[in-house]
């Protein structure tokens, strides 16, 4: 079954009950208002009878309708169950009489009403004390009442019977208008799935569960078509910056292996060159292995010193750039981070501060509030590039002929995105490049 053929008879039964439970309710109370008409009545005729002496209830009159009509029956009875008629009843039937009416005779029972059949007529009969040893029957037929109330059950029965039915057809209605965005959804969910295009999108409106649902959705869809584009673009970047490694690797170890007499130096320069080139392919992936391990990145945060962090990787970068002088001002900051990702990206900040720093030139290196700066006195970044040189794979005109990857500084934006942070880079006073790492959480 259908979830919209659920919800419509969920909606079915929920009016089915409460239409029946009104039914049942009109029912019993109008019931009870026509038998409470009757009763009244026979008390009224007690009342009368009450006022007589026994033997002498000519105020009843003889019955003129047939036994079943609206007509009311006296009885008297003494104590020994001994029936007195009145001319209202000479020309009737005997009313029954048990244990419960001769008590009242007798004085142990006080007046009570009882419904009774007699010859198939549905009697209701009032009992109650006339005088000492005796008591009198007063009833009525209720044959008028069953009739209105048979009539009143059959047109209960038709009203739940329709409410139900239009509670049915007005269910699918509502669940087919309330479903509509779901079969949207599973419509754009079918299509993404069949043809792997994730540029279709739902249209939204409202501000329901269900317009969430979809709007959440297309955000989800928006998310996997930009990872999607930045997967295709990294593969398509990664492939152009290993082909030209890969070319001339190819090429020296062609002319290597061939059998041909190579000048002097050149087989040397040859090998060099291969070395150059493997070194550059192993820097371009492993590159590339940081920022897929930042991208699936699981450890939890925990609290880092960033000054300890900054301070080691002020110590390695002094041995690997013995050319390069770096001053430091470290104040204790603590931060909430993944030491191993922080550590990665501010030692690619030093080597790229050391990469453009000449000779003998300084790189600061401060830490203060979860902020970690890097500058250099280098040649600065032209003011064209500063938007990009945190992109994947990005290098300026000046830096074609330099070594690396271009993915340093993408891995360091990854790191502070992934903290809640930011990277910026700025041209600093008096020349150089002045790049600040800034991690949320910091102190």
């Amino acid at each position: 079954m259908s979830f919209r053929a659920r919800l419509a008879l969920v909606a079915a039964a929920a009016v089915a009950l409460a239409v029946l439970t009104a039914s049942f309710v009109i029912y019993f109370v109008v019931r009870d208002q026509l038998r409470s008409t009757v009763d009244d009545s026979l008390k009224t005729n007690a009342a009368q009878v009450l006022g007589s002496p026994i033997h002498d209830f000519g105020h009843f009159g003889t019955p003129t309708g047939g036994f079943g009509s609206a007509t009311v029956y006296p009885q008297g009875v003494d104590a020994n169950g001994k029936i007195y008629f009145t001319r209202g009843a000479a020309n009737s039937v005997s009313l029954p009489v048990n244990n419960d009416v001769t008590a009242v005779a007798r004085g142990e029972r006080g007046a009570f009403f009882s419904d009774i059949h007699v010859r198939g007529v549905h009697l209701r009969m009032l009992t109650f004390p006339f005088a000492p040893g005796a008591a009198v029957q007063v009833a009525r037929s209720l044959t008028e009442v069953d009739h209105s109330l048979g009539r009143i059950k059959n047109l209960l029965i038709l009203i739940a019977g329709g409410g139900i039915a239009i509670a049915a057809a007005l269910g699918l209605a509502v669940s087919r208008a309330a479903l509509a965005p779901v079969r949207r959804l599973t419509t754009a969910t079918e299509n993404v799935a069949e043809t792997g295009d994730l540029s279709d999108r739902i249209d939204v409106s409202g501000r329901d569960e269900l317009s969430r649902l979809a709007g959440s959705f297309n955000t989800m869809l928006g998310a996997l078509e930009e990872s999607s584009r930045a997967q295709r673009q990294l593969v398509a970047d990664a492939s152009h910056e290993l082909r030209t490694p890969l070319t001339s690797l190819r090429t020296n170890i062609e002319v290597l292996a061939s059998e041909r007499t190579l000048p002097a130096g050149e087989r040397e320069r040859l090998l060099t060159d291969v070395v150059d080139q493997l070194a550059e392919m192993t820097t371009l992936i492993s590159g590339l292995i940081d920022l897929a391990r930042g991208e699936e990145e699981t450890a939890e945060p925990e609290e880092v010193r960033l000054d300890l962090v900054a301070s080691e990787a002020v110590e390695r970068a002094r041995r690997d750039r013995p050319a390069v002088t770096f001053t430091t001002n470290l104040q204790e900051s603590t931060v909430q981070g993944v030491p191993s990702t922080i550590e990665r990206a501010v030692a690619n900040l030093l080597d790229n501060a050391a990469k453009w720093s000449p000779p003998g030139a300084d790189v600061e290196v401060g830490v203060r509030d979860g902020e970690v700066s890097v500058r250099d006195h280098g040649p600065g970044i032209d003011e064209e590039d500063l938007p990009h040189v945190f992109d994947r794979f990005y290098r300026s005109r000046s830096a074609r002929g330099r070594p690396g990857s271009g993915l340093g500084l993408a891995i360091v934006r990854q790191v502070a995105v992934a903290h809640g942070g930011e990277v910026v880079a700025e041209a600093a006073d008096g020349g150089g490049t002045r790049m600040t790492l800034r991690l949320n959480g910091g102190s």
